[in-house]
């Protein structure tokens, strides 16, 4: 398995945003970023999404399981764990599947941190089916 430095690459993150994110949500989380750091958006589209990302070893639903726990266990920022509770489901996901994994870090991070999470989830998945159809937020898969 090649695990070279990640390489930055904005248009291979670029497209793999495209698949992981619609549009709108693309532009609010640059915009909102580009207004308060220039260039910053560029950095994690091109390091993040089109270096990190792209290395080989862990699955798209490998890193976005990473992603929840890492952002149970900083807290505080319910709205970017919405957004990939939200990705999760775009990648086939089910939402039981989601909230266990929540529920699998409470030994981990603690009650308080995993029952916001399991909050922020519950609100994300509501009306979402098994299909991945529902969200206002996110491209149906």
């Amino acid at each position: 398995m090649d695990t070279g430095t990640p390489s930055f690459n904005p248009q291979a993150g670029d497209d793999l945003l495209a698949h992981l994110q619609d549009e709108a949500t693309r532009e609010d989380w640059t915009s909102t970023l580009d207004s308060l750091a220039p260039g910053v958006s560029d950095w994690i589209r091109g390091a993040v999404f089109g270096g990190l990302y792209q290395r080989p070893g862990l699955s798209l639903r490998d890193r976005q399981l990473l992603n929840l726990g890492a952002l149970t266990a900083l807290g505080g920022v319910d709205p970017q764990l919405h957004g990939h509770v939200l990705t999760c489901h775009g990648l086939e996901m089910e939402p039981a599947e989601i909230i266990e994994a929540f529920v699998h870090l409470i030994p981990y991070v603690g009650l308080p941190k995993a029952l916001a999470a399991l909050r922020v989830a519950g609100a994300a998945t509501e009306g979402l089916d098994d299909l991945g159809e529902g969200s206002a937020t996110h491209r149906p898969r």
